[in-house]
């Protein structure tokens, strides 16, 4: 065959549209078209795999067999609180920094408590109720939400989604196009007048679908036989707590007699989460999400997980099995993603705010030790103390977010009367007392024999203008909160060892085992996408994601 110049020239023809095809491409490709942060409340890393053979194709084995997880995850501050998580996802940060340290706190200038996202200059919309009375404006530090837009000059489009205010308001930043949580009191998904003046008519048409009230409109059974149920106790365990209305805790649960006594209780039910993340669908399509000439971002909190883990604890039917209806969920989220926005096209991350313990009487009836720290006793037998001491009543006011909360205006105002000597018979004393293993004076940490790296992690969580000046340390497997059910808050593997998994955009399919902080999340993200990290942040990017997302 004779090879004219004609065709030569037809080849090279070719070869340059082929190019040019790729080039345009990689181009289109560049950066993700949207990013979704998901963050499910109260995940513990190990229900990854304690379910995993019951999850179906789509959800979590979905996130596990293509995309990237870090194995190792932790938070790197105390308290492992809801409020504070969401902001160290977002800001890369710590609390000292951030500002957020806890969901409540007592402001140390002015003795006043304060929730995290309170602010008195906004109301509601879309509700007449105080639960739209909230902003990012209590928070110290800048996003990657808000680096994101930023960087591109405010054409991203960011929107946060959850059933809490707070884990709606906090990842979506300062910047935001829209935050939107549930109000009990109406049913429905509202903001506040920080973000906007009216909401957008594709939430008042959400609003109008009537969803909670479907949603609530049948008892809560297993989605599978009772009896397959293998990685849980009994249904009817001493140590879950019950629905309002409820003689004992067990399935059926009659949610719609439940639901007609208590407004927010599908909060506590999986179908809170089924709730969002349909919101989740409406907002992409609201906003029109990732068909943008930039990156947009979606944050998702599913908070149910919290609520139904608080109440019945990690090791109940009722957590088991809001587990397997969210991985149904996330799979359809995610097929939806693919059908939008195009597979490969988005970027989503999976994470967790913190843990939670197994519930005390759960442990003491496998003989571990575990047990719940009486704080009300505690803090009046250490004032008793220190009035006999010092000659003060009243000088502790609280235990709050495992701090010490002193009345400084009355300690600043005796005479004769050190702080540093009120806060050694502090910690001495307290160090004394059942389930407390370490306390100490943050401002005099250097000469604690807390270990590390807790005593680390107590410096991170530490903002002397929002926390008291002792911290208490329990002993594992104890805590402050309910004798039924369970809480976190603490420093212990089942507190802080979280899930981190990304999938999609740029994305290769692997694993590490290296230890890996909650702070990196938003330091990685800001080197995959080549923007600035968080103002706050702290965190170093996961080299073994950006190095082969950057080779791609």
């Amino acid at each position: 065959m004779t090879v004219t110049k004609r065709m030569v020239s037809t080849l090279m023809l070719a070869a340059i549209a082929v190019m040019q095809g790729l080039s345009a491409s990689a181009q289109v490709n560049a950066k993700p078209k949207l990013i979704v942060g998901i963050v499910v409340d109260q995940m513990r890393w190990d229900y990854l795999y304690r379910y995993y053979d019951r999850y179906e194709a789509g959800g979590f084995k979905r996130m596990l067999g293509e995309g990237f997880s870090c194995e190792n995850t932790y938070i790197s501050h105390l308290p492992s609180f809801t409020a504070v998580g969401h902001s160290t996802v977002y800001t890369g940060s710590v609390p000292a920094i951030h500002g957020i340290t806890g969901n409540d706190w007592t402001d140390q200038v002015t003795g006043r408590r304060w929730y995290c996202t309170e602010d008195t200059t906004v109301t509601a919309v879309g509700s007449n109720s105080s639960a739209g009375k909230m902003s990012p404006r209590n928070l110290l530090a800048s996003t990657i939400t808000d680096e994101l837009k930023i960087a591109t000059n405010f054409r991203s489009r960011v929107v946060g989604v959850s059933l809490k205010d707070r884990a709606s308001i906090l990842p979506a930043g300062h910047t935001p196009n829209g935050a939107f949580w549930l109000d009990d009191a109406n049913a429905s998904f509202i903001t506040s007048t920080y973000y906007m003046k009216e909401l957008p008519e594709w939430v008042k048409k959400f609003n109008e679908r009537k969803e909670p009230q479907q949603l609530m409109s049948q008892p809560w059974n297993t989605m599978y036989p009772i009896g397959t149920y293998a990685q849980s106790a009994e249904d009817n365990s001493p140590w879950e707590g019950s629905f309002k209305g409820e003689t004992s805790p067990v399935f059926p649960h009659n949610l719609p007699a439940i639901y007609k006594q208590d407004p927010g209780s599908l909060r506590t039910t999986p179908f809170g989460n089924t709730l969002t993340l349909d919101f989740a669908k409406a907002a992409v399509e609201g906003y029109d999400l990732g068909n943008n000439q930039v990156t947009d971002f979606l944050t998702i909190n599913c908070a149910s997980t919290d609520y139904v883990g608080h109440q019945f604890g990690p090791n109940s039917i009722e957590v088991e099995d809001t587990y397997l209806r969210l991985d149904k969920d996330l799979s359809a989220f995610f097929s939806f993603l693919d059908k939008r926005v195009g597979k490969g096209n988005y970027l989503v991350f999976l994470t967790a705010d913190h843990g939670a313990a197994h519930a005390i009487d759960f442990m003491k009836a496998h003989n571990i030790p575990a047990g719940l720290n009486q704080d009300k006793k505690m803090i009046q037998d250490l004032n008793a103390l220190l009035q006999a001491k010092f000659g003060l009543d009243g000088l502790v006011k609280s235990f709050m977010n495992y701090h010490v909360n002193y009345d400084l205006k009355k300690i600043e105002a005796a005479t004769n009367v050190s702080f540093d000597a009120i806060k050694k018979v502090t910690v001495e004393w307290l160090v004394k007392q059942p389930g407390i293993q370490f306390a100490a004076d943050i401002d005099n940490i250097g000469s604690s024999a807390i270990p590390e790296p807790i005593k680390a992690m107590v410096v991170n969580g530490y903002n002397p203008k929002r926390c008291g000046q002792v911290m208490i340390i329990p002993e594992p497997g104890w805590f402050s909160g309910p004798s039924k059910g369970t809480t976190h808050g603490n420093w212990n593997p089942y507190d802080i060892h979280i899930p981190l998994v990304f999938m999609g955009w740029n994305i290769k399919h692997g694993s590490t085992n290296d230890i890996t902080h909650m702070t990196d999340i938003a330091a990685t993200l800001a080197a995959m996408l080549h923007i600035q990290m968080p103002n706050g942040c702290v965190g170093k990017p996961v080299t073994a994601i950006t190095n082969t997302a950057n080779a791609q």
